[in-house]
């Protein structure tokens, strides 16, 4: 399903995406072509391309070829969703102790489409972290690793 998806190969296409994605939700879908789950994910994405086409701008990023963006956003689970508003790294609240990333696939693309339209709308009130939608039993959950500690 990723074949409907525009791609971002390189830092300088993920760049220009961020800085040139202007008044709509900026989502990056970092993770491998070859992976069932973010194939899964790919599907949801691709059948709400469309209806949010207004709200949001959706590009898939494979993690191999942006390693500076895997090491910035700490990708170590695939597939992992970013979001950014304006230029500006938008951040949700699902319950979880990180806020930077959303880890996994969307149960439904209901789901996917309430994220995005209260990113949105918070993003056109100036806020910079919202708090997720989602019911949270339809959030996956995952520990989070800390290195060095």
């Amino acid at each position: 399903m990723s074949l409907f998806l525009p791609k971002l190969t390189c830092k300088k296409d993920i760049d220009e995406a961020i800085k040139g994605v202007a008044e709509k939700v900026l989502v990056l879908r970092f993770g491998r072509d070859d992976d069932s789950v973010c194939l899964q994910l790919d599907e949801i994405l691709s059948k709400t391309a469309h209806d949010l086409s207004n709200m949001a701008a959706i590009y898939i990023v494979d993690v191999d070829k942006a390693p500076i963006y895997t090491r910035y956003f700490d990708i170590s689970y695939i597939p992992s969703t970013v979001f950014f508003f304006n230029g500006q790294h938008m951040k949700v609240d699902y319950g979880s102790p990180d806020h930077t990333k959303f880890v996994g696939s969307f149960k439904t693309k209901q789901d996917f489409m309430d994220l995005i339209e209260v990113i949105y709308r918070g993003a056109m009130r100036g806020k910079m972290i919202v708090q997720s939608p989602i019911d949270p039993q339809n959030i996956p959950k995952y520990d989070l690793l800390y290195h060095g500690i």
